[in-house]
């Protein structure tokens, strides 16, 4: 019998904000709508989070001309305020983001299980895409 393993991917970026700022922008639905997309003909119209052990979340992807569509729900495992957050996705996947703060910096560094649909490679440029986003979106705004 073939033995599944869980391949983890990591995608990093650093901010030039303080870690406040990042986690704010991160964390609050109101900016979530802004910078979660992978390229710029898909959008997050919807978010919503309960940031706490046990508490949900929910992003609503979509291909701008609505061909396509998903949510991305999860529910919280682990918050540190400032520096760890760490969910599991609807099918029991695990993510974790460490933000780290140094000299006017702050780096997120997002490690999360692959599906099984999509190659690696294509998971690790769409996260990393994302990211990307975030900070373009967190260094541009106040």
């Amino acid at each position: 019998m073939e033995q599944i393993t869980n391949i983890k991917i990591t995608v990093q970026t650093t901010i030039n904000a303080p870690v406040e700022k990042v986690w704010k922008f991160w964390t609050s639905p109101e900016h979530i709508t802004k910078w979660n997309n992978a390229s710029e003909d898909w959008h997050t119209p919807y978010a919503e989070n309960n940031l706490q052990i046990g508490g949900k979340f929910l992003s609503r992807m979509e291909a701008k001309d609505g061909s396509m569509g998903f949510d991305l729900i999860g529910t919280y495992d682990s918050i540190t305020t400032n520096e760890l957050i760490g969910y599991s996705l609807e099918d029991s996947r695990k993510v974790k983001i460490d933000f780290t703060f140094n000299h006017f910096q702050t780096t997120i560094s997002e490690t999360f299980e692959a599906e099984n649909t999509h190659p690696p490679e294509l998971q690790k440029s769409g996260w990393q895409s994302i990211l990307d986003n975030f900070k373009k979106y967190t260094e541009l705004n106040e």
